[in-house]
């Protein structure tokens, strides 16, 4: 990747781990964060050196949310015409769709949540699969404390990972959900003593995926995904296809060998993703 502004990224041991790095700014998402996150993703998402991402965060909150940039000046929302307003239209979908990537993306998504989790940050982290908090952490849907609608996918995702009177809640009031009151309701896994703590249990989580065939992984994500938008009988269905294309009689019998062994099994990785248009 080229040179980070609003992040850092390392990919160690197949675990790679994205850093919100602008804490003098409460880490909020500005054009550029948009811009360099869509890239670290497809990057991610193309390649095949990282088999799990960590998502963490520096100084006092995970994210503020929405800089103030994005709603005027370098990206105006004009609500005169019908013209302005099919343009808002199309300025949601290109956020909307960063933040599907995360759901979309090969591998497991944990977010390692501290301090303030705001605004655009639930959007963000409603996308990952794993959540984990530390005990300073909470959870607010700003958007309706200042007189507009939470549109980033917070209200499509938040209903399928809490009950929904609780999801109401949030949205009408922009209470604030704590950590204690998320582990409480499944928003999040785990709740730690310390940010440090936190970022240490996610990154343990991410080694423990890593260390499995990533073709199964990829293929439980693939199920579990279908599953929560589909009935049962059509995600079997779905189970059936998807079990015929990633079983590997190979990568069970080295699993269960490293297993009685006691040992790491070597599993093959991904194959790479050639981006449309690369030279053949």
């Amino acid at each position: 990747m080229s040179h980070l502004s609003c992040f850092t990224l390392q990919i160690d041991a197949h675990v790679a781990h994205l850093v919100l790095n602008r804490p003098e700014a409460m880490n909020t998402m500005g054009p550029v964060f948009w811009r360099e996150l869509d890239a670290v993703l497809t990057e991610l998402h193309h390649g095949n050196a990282a088999r799990a991402l960590v998502i963490s965060s520096t100084g006092k909150h995970f994210s503020a949310g929405m800089a103030l940039d994005v709603f005027g000046g370098a990206i105006a929302m004009d609500d005169a015409t019908p013209e302005g307003r099919a343009a808002i239209f199309d300025l949601l979908g290109d956020l909307q769709a960063t933040f599907t990537r995360l759901e979309n993306l090969r591998i497991p998504v944990i977010a390692a949540i501290h301090g303030g989790c705001i605004g655009g940050a639930v959007d963000m982290v409603t996308a990952a699969c794993i959540r984990y908090a530390s005990a300073d952490a909470f959870f607010c849907v700003q958007e309706i404390n200042i007189g507009m609608v939470a549109d980033v996918g917070t209200l499509q995702r938040l209903p399928k990972l809490i009950p929904m009177g609780m999801a109401k809640e949030l949205a009408y009031t922009g209470r604030r959900l704590s950590a204690q009151r998320a582990l409480a309701c499944g928003l999040v896994n785990e709740v730690f003593d310390s940010h440090e703590a936190l970022v240490a249990g996610a990154l343990q989580c991410a080694r423990e995926i890593a260390s499995k065939a990533p073709v199964a992984v990829w293929g439980s994500k693939q199920a579990l995904n279908y599953a929560r938008d589909h009935s049962v009988e059509d995600s079997l269905r779905q189970m059936g296809w998807l079990q015929g294309a990633v079983w590997s009689t190979a990568n069970v019998q080295k699993a269960i060998s490293a297993m009685k062994q006691k040992s790491a099994a070597d599993f093959p990785p991904l194959a790479p993703l050639r981006r449309f248009g690369d030279a053949c």
